[in-house]
């Protein structure tokens, strides 16, 4: 099992990702607000602007300060421009 870093150390399997999606749309708002009413969201963002959500397979959504870009790097495997992978 692999496991990518969403922002301050907080770490979900990179197995069970579903999507990564930007938080600027419409749709992705009412994603996290519907979760959130429901108990299924999780905020990683450690008080920061909500950039992106990570959707898993179990309907949890996560919330990252990440832009949805970076995420994705790190799931493929490639360094993103902190040197992280």
């Amino acid at each position: 099992m692999r496991f990518i870093n969403v922002g301050y150390n907080n770490m979900v399997s990179a197995d069970k990702i579903v999507a990564l999606v930007s938080f600027d749309s419409a749709p992705s708002k009412r994603l996290v607000q519907d979760s959130k009413d429901s108990g299924r969201a999780v905020d990683c963002t450690g008080g920061k602007k909500t950039r992106s959500v990570v959707i898993m397979n179990s309907g949890h959504v996560i919330l990252s300060s990440l832009e949805a870009e970076k995420l994705a790097a790190r799931v493929s495997g490639e360094k993103d421009e902190e040197g992280e992978e």
